[in-house]
C-alpha cells in the first residue's frame, strides 16, 4: 500500500464537518509515522501559506520538491492542502496534535520543520509572517532557540551564514565537540535514519539540503581553525 493510498484512507475516515486536525488523533505510531509525517508537512505548509497572505504556484509546487508525488496521486495531496487551508482550526491545534502523536523531543519534529522551511523558501523569499509562524510551531514542538536558528540558517539565504549557527554550536566550542555534532548531523541524513524516524521515502530530498549545509559549515570551521 502506497503512502498516498493510506492518506486517502485517513482522509476518508473524517466525518462531515470534522477538522483535518482530527486525523492526527486517529493515526498511531508506529506503523503510521510516515503517513502522519506527510500529512503534517502538507497541512502545516498550507497553514503557513495562508499565514503570509497568499498561496502562490511556487508554494504549491514546493510540495513536489519535498515529496515525490505520482501524477495519479496529485489530487490526494491537493485535497490535504485545501482541507488545511480552509479549515477554521488554527495551526496551533495542528502542531499540538502532531506533538501528541510523535511525542516531545522526537527527532522527526525537526525533520518536519525542515520540510516547512523548504516550503517557506519556495518563492525565494522569507517573509516575516513565515518566520513568526515557524517560530511558534517550533516552540510548540519544543525546539529550543539555538536549534531553531540552526534550522533557519540552513534554508534562509544570508550573505555569509555563520557556520556555527548552521551546526547549532557555540563559537567557542572545542573542535572535538563541533566534530561530534557534525558527525551526528551527517548520520541523521542517512536514508536508514530518516526511515527509522518516520520520514517517508517520498521525502528523502529533505536530507540533501541538510547534508550540504552541515558539510559546508564543518569545512568552513575546520579551515578557519587550521
Amino acid at each position: 500500500m502506497s503512502i498516498w493510498t493510506r492518506i486517502t484512507e485517513a482522509l476518508g475516515a473524517l466525518r462531515s464537518g470534522e477538522s483535518l486536525a482530527e486525523v492526527f488523533s486517529r493515526l498511531r505510531t508506529p506503523p503510521e509515522r510516515s503517513t502522519a509525517f506527510t500529512i503534517a508537512v502538507i497541512a502545516l505548509g498550507a497553514k503557513m501559506a495562508k499565514a503570509d497572505g497568499q498561496v502562490t504556484r511556487d508554494e504549491v509546487s514546493a510540495f513536489r520538491e519535498v515529496f515525490t508525488i505520482p501524477e495519479i496521486e496529485e489530487k490526494n495531496a491537493a485535497r490535504v492542502f485545501n482541507l488545511a487551508r480552509t479549515d477554521v482550526a488554527g495551526f496551533e491545534l495542528y502542531a499540538r496534535k502532531i506533538v501528541a502523536l510523535f511525542g516531545t523531543d522526537d527527532p522527526a519534529l525537526c525533520d518536519l520543520m525542515e520540510g516547512l522551511f523548504h516550503i517557506a523558501m519556495a518563492d525565494g523569499e522569507y517573509h516575516p509572517a513565515e518566520d513568526e509562524f515557524l517560530s511558534q510551531v517550533a516552540e510548540i514542538f519544543g525546539i529550543d532557540e539555538m536549534r531553531f536558528r540552526a534550522l533557519r540558517a540552513r534554508f534562509v539565504p544570508a550573505a555569509a551564514p555563520d557556520p556555527y549557527t548552521v551546526l547549532g554550536v557555540r563559537p567557542d566550542a572545542p573542535m572535538d565537540e563541533i566534530r561530534a555534532v557534525w558527525r551526528t548531523e551527517v548520520r541523521a541524513s542517512h536514508p536508514d535514519q530518516l526511515a527509522a524516524r518516520g520520514v517517508p521515502a517520498e521525502a528523502v530530498r529533505l536530507a540533501e539540503k541538510h547534508l550540504i549545509a552541515v558539510n559546508r559549515a564543518w569545512e568552513e570551521i575546520r579551515a578557519a581553525r587550521a
